[in-house]
């Protein structure tokens, strides 16, 4: 104890220095966009590194698991692309909705970190601005939706989870004009539930909740969940419960979703508010 005493006396003004180096810095940051733009960048850019080291030696001690894996997505993605000999290594196919009359660029991404299990979760891809990836990019899964990309480097992306509190998520029930926002609890990864859903919507349990279509981060129609309970209370329903078909406690590829005609589109409805 007396060493690190003596320690601190003997360098207390080198010390002092480096504190203040740390506050300055802070201070930076948090007052310039664009230095914390690059500060993000390049936190991103390490630890995306560092998750990529740590799921490459996972992946080898579950080989078989991920190619099953590998395989079922990867016919998914034929089957949503509608083109021969599509293998994950094309890095962007481009679909048109002749259904819905959207057109969106799909770019396959490998999950390198995931939390689940917090109030606000995130995820981290091994795809970023190289690759055509931005912030505000919907991602989604071969049986659902795991959320919105937040932040960006040449390599890597962060998305926020729909596993967190300030996901809002428009969806409706398939067959139904009816729509209104998912959101999440905070109890289990298992469910999601459904805010805003109009009292005169018919409903019932089993219903397959899709993505709504009302907003430019999701295509229209992509399968969410099923409602798997909803209370009643005077002219309004007061909660309703959606048991997602994606397991994301053990999620492997993602495809992070780019609308062709999101820049139009929200270049037309600022136009509203001129």
């Amino acid at each position: 104890m007396q060493q690190i005493i003596s320690f601190l006396l003997r360098n207390r003004y080198l010390l002092l220095f480096l504190l203040l180096e740390i506050v300055a810095l802070i201070l930076v940051i948090q007052n310039h966009s664009y230095h914390k733009s690059k500060i993000v960048s390049s936190s991103n850019a390490i630890v995306g590194n560092i998750y990529t080291k740590s799921s490459s030696i996972k992946d080898y001690f579950s080989l078989t698991i991920e190619n099953q894996k590998l395989a079922e997505e990867n016919a998914y993605l034929r089957n949503l692309l509608s083109i021969k000999n599509n293998s994950l290594d094309s890095l962007i196919q481009q679909v048109n909705d002749t259904i819905y009359h959207q057109e969106y660029n799909y770019i396959v991404a490998k999950v390198i970190n995931n939390n689940y299990s917090n109030r606000n979760n995130h995820l981290t891809i091994n795809k970023g601005h190289k690759h055509g990836i931005y912030k505000d990019m919907g991602v989604i899964l071969p049986n659902g939706v795991m959320g919105v990309v937040k932040d960006v480097s040449s390599n890597f992306a962060t998305i926020i989870s729909i596993l967190h509190e300030h996901s809002k998520i428009n969806v409706g029930v398939k067959n139904s004009s009816h729509f209104g926002t998912m959101v999440w609890d905070g109890r289990t990864y298992e469910e999601t539930q459904l805010l805003d859903f109009p009292r005169r919507a018919s409903l019932k349990i089993g219903d397959t909740i899709i993505t709504g279509g009302k907003s430019v981060l999701f295509p229209e129609g992509i399968p969410v969940g099923i409602i798997k309970d909803f209370k009643l209370r005077n002219n309004y329903y007061e909660s309703i419960n959606i048991l997602l078909f994606a397991d994301l406690s053990n999620v492997g590829f993602v495809y992070v979703v780019n609308n062709i005609n999101k820049k139009e589109i929200e270049k037309l409805e600022q136009k509203l508010n001129e």
